[in-house]
Formats: C-alpha cells, sequence, structure tokens
C-alpha cells in the first residue's frame, strides 16, 4: 500500500470510527476494567520512532510503574512509515490506545472527528509553557498536550567543512543563493556532499513565510505558483550544480531517517533536520554537530521560522481509564524522573521546572540545542494546528517535488496539481 492509499485509510477509518462510536458509550469513569496483572488497571500507550525511542519509552514506562504500582502501561510501539495507518485502523475497530502521540499535523484531523478527550483538568499544566500548550487546542478544547519543542532548522558538520577548507557561515543573515553556492564550493572540493534537500514541509513554510505567505490560510493554501516555482529553483539548482546529490539519490536518502542520511553517515556537511535530531545526529555520526538559522530569501524581514510541538501527547474519547490517562500523560510533561529519561528526545521539555531540573544531566547535543532554541526564541513565529487533511500534505508535497526534480513535469504544471490536490485535501 502507497503513502497516499494509507492517508485516505485514515480518513475512511476516521470516519468509520464516528459511526461506531454513536453506538457505543463512551466511559469516563477514570477505574476501567482491571486489566493488568495482579487486578491492577491496564493503559494502552501508542506511539512511533526509532529503536533508540523505544528503548528510551521502555525505560519511563518502567519509571511510571514504580511510582504508580496500580497501573499497568503497555507500549504499542510503530514505525513512522505504519503509525497512522494502525492507530486509524484501531480507531475504527472501537480499540483506540488509551493514551497515544499524535503531531500537529494529525491534530485537527482527529480532534475534528471526535476521537480525542479533552483534557482539560485532567492533569497539571500550569507550568508548561503556555504559548506552546494553546497549540493543541481546537475550538477552544485541550486535545492534546506537547511533549517538548523543536524548531526546523539547518545543521552543520564543522569538520566536514573544515575538512573542505570552509568556514561556518554567518547564520544571522544568510541567504538561500549563498547556501547554494557552499554547497557547491563544498562538493567541488571532492571532501564531501555540500548539503542534502528534502520535500519536508516545514521548510516550504518557512520559505512561504519569508516571502510574506501562509502555508495555510483557513483552508486552503495559501502560497502563490510563484513561491512554489521558486522553492524547487533551490531544489533544481542544488542538483545542476552538485551542491547536492542527483534527484534519484537524494529520493534514496529522503525515504530514510537522520541515522542514514548524509549528515548521519559523514558524507554531506549540510542539512536541514528538526534540532530535536540533533542528538541522533551527532550520535550517528560520532561528529559535533551544530545547528544554524534558515537561510532567507533576500530582503525577507523575518526568519518564518517557528517554535514546534516535537508532537504531542493524547488521550482516546473514549477510554475508559481517563484518570490513569491524565496521570501518565502528566508524568510525562511534568516529573523530572521522565525527563531526565527522555531529555530531547521527543523535544526539549516545556516545563521551565522540569527543563531546570534536568538541564546539567542533557547531553552536549541536547545542550547545544537547548542554547540555540534560547537564542532563536524571539525570532521564532508562534504555530497553530493546521486544518484537517494535513496529514496528506506530507505526500502530496512529495509527489508533485519529484515530478519536478525528475524532469517528469514543469514547475508550473506541478504547482498547479499541487494545490488543486492540496486543496482538495484540506476543503473541510
Amino acid at each position: 500500500m502507497n503513502l497516499s492509499s494509507r492517508k485516505t485509510m485514515v480518513a475512511a477509518a476516521l470516519s468509520a470510527a464516528m459511526l461506531t462510536a454513536t453506538a457505543c458509550g463512551s466511559g469516563d469513569g477514570g477505574g476501567g476494567d482491571a486489566g493488568g496483572d495482579g487486578g491492577k488497571v491496564k493503559i494502552t500507550f501508542a506511539y512511533w520512532g526509532s529503536d533508540a525511542r523505544q528503548k528510551l519509552t521502555e525505560q519511563a514506562i518502567q519509571k511510571f510503574e514504580e511510582k504508580n504500582p496500580a497501573i499497568d502501561v503497555e507500549g504499542d510501539f510503530s514505525n513512522w512509515d505504519s503509525y497512522y495507518e494502525k492507530l486509524a485502523t484501531k480507531v475504527a475497530a472501537n480499540d483506540a490506545p488509551d493514551v497515544l502521540s499524535i503531531e500537529i499535523r494529525g491534530l485537527s484531523e482527529y480532534a475534528g472527528r471526535g476521537a480525542l478527550m479533552d483534557l482539560a483538568g485532567k492533569l497539571p499544566t500550569a507550568d508548561l509553557d503556555q504559548q506552546v500548550l494553546s497549540s493543541g487546542q481546537i475550538d477552544g478544547k485541550q486535545f492534546a498536550i506537547p511533549t517538548g519543542v523543536n524548531a526546523f532548522s539547518m545543521v552543520a558538520n564543522p569538520a566536514a567543512l573544515e575538512k573542505a577548507k570552509k568556514e561556518l557561515p554567518d547564520d544571522t543573515g544568510w541567504t538561500w543563493d549563498q547556501w547554494v553556492s557552499l554547497a557547491q564550493e563544498i562538493s567541488a572540493t571532492g571532501a564531501t556532499t555540500g548539503a542534502e534537500y528534502n520535500f519536508n514541509p516545514a521548510w516550504l513554510q518557512i520559505y512561504a513565510a519569508q516571502r510574506g505567505e501562509k502555508f495555510y490560510d483557513g483552508t486552503k493554501i495559501g502560497m502563490s505558483v510563484d513561491t512554489l516555482k521558486s522553492w524547487w529553483g533551490i531544489h533544481q539548482k542544488l542538483i545542476e550544480t552538485k551542491g547536492s546529490p542527483d534527484a534519484a539519490k537524494s529520493a534514496e536518502i529522503g525515504a530514510t531517517g537522520p541515522e542514514q542520511s548524509l549528515l548521519g553517515t559523514n558524507e554531506g556537511a549540510m542539512g536541514m533536520w528538526w534540532s530535536n535530531q540533533l542528538n541522533a545526529l551527532s550520535k550517528s555520526s560520532e561528529q559535533e554537530m551544530t545547528l544554524l538559522r534558515m537561510p532567507k530569501v533576500e530582503g525577507a524581514t523575518t526568519s518564518g521560522m517557528f517554535l514546534q510541538p516535537a508532537m504531542f501527547y493524547a488521550a482516546s474519547a473514549k477510554t475508559e481509564r481517563s484518570a490513569e490517562a491524565g496521570k501518565f500523560i502528566d508524568f510525562l510533561v511534568n516529573d523530572p524522573d521522565a525527563a531526565g529519561i527522555l531529555l530531547s528526545d521527543r523535544g526539549l521539555p516545556t516545563n521551565a521546572k522540569v527543563l531546570a531540573a534536568v538541564k546539567e544531566k542533557l547531553p552536549p547535543a541536547d545542550q547545544k540545542t537547548l542554547e540555540f532554541i534560547d537564542e532563536v526564541k524571539s525570532e521564532l513565529s508562534p504555530i497553530e494546528a493546521p486544518p484537517k487533511g494535513a496529514l496528506e500534505m506530507e505526500d502530496i508535497l512529495k509527489r508533485a517535488s519529484e515530478e519536478v526534480v525528475f524532469g517528469r513535469a514543469t514547475p508550473d504544471a506541478a504547482a498547479e496539481k499541487f494545490l488543486q490536490e492540496a486543496n482538495a485535501a484540506i476543503a473541510g
């Protein structure tokens, strides 16, 4: 099943789930049935990620169970590619996990279809960053709690630049043209590949903002054809100048995670990743990486960068164990013991007290991430949940972008097709 089919399945399964929901009562007693060993109350927690995240999460679950011996948490782990397909199927089958992970692109979809519980009053939130907390609200209801924050940023390997006899750029004023030129110069030395590109919607959102446009404008796309063509032009120029690998190699790399990226395998000097992925890149490459601001469009008055929850914790609207679900989410976001285990894997904690308690325990890469976020925070725009259908956006954008870089469609034709498909996906 391809990505497009999977995303279509998500919407179909969620619609089916709502029909089921009208026939089945939504328990909110908090106790639920004793499903664990020895009469314990059992809750399930669905999440995605790497093997490293799974190990950390299992440690956090163990610590929670030590502190809450009457609750048994069963982790339901999936890789990224299968997570939403699996979640949608479970929701449709009236078997949703009690607690689940969700990204901001899926929040409106699941909340809007009645699949998520309003968490207001289910756990303390006063110590969380209130602006970040508000990003988990839909129509005034707190459907999700941020796990932590990050920013989509440029990551560079100083050792790779030094090997190519190039200096780290001044990221306070560099432009996209300068980035492409630097990547070309690095590749030309033969020391390493200058940069890797990707089709992450976050990059396009930043680029559009620098041009004074919104990615989403209500339930329609707010970007112009010219912005899409200009953005694709950066990808094309990188390929033409050999600042990045060719389209086929880039597509192959783009299908992997940070550990298999050019940066992660010591085959590249620069790439764009979420700031919380700095640790994974550093560990994989065994190199000291650094975070940089994204380049800007010439004359841009804003960086376009934004502070975003790495993901959210939410609870099923149909859980019969709402008290235990709330207690588990409370532990994950408000307990220093949980933060001491998870560190920045799901973004830096938004609870200032928790962050202060674990700050000295953060490994060097996470310390860098914290310093970077503190440095650029005043330049970052607030973020709010995109409309329903946003889960499909990455797939739609990737298809259109590959049509352009592989030369199968003109930028004009690809832009027209993208806007048509994207607007249809989020029309409501």
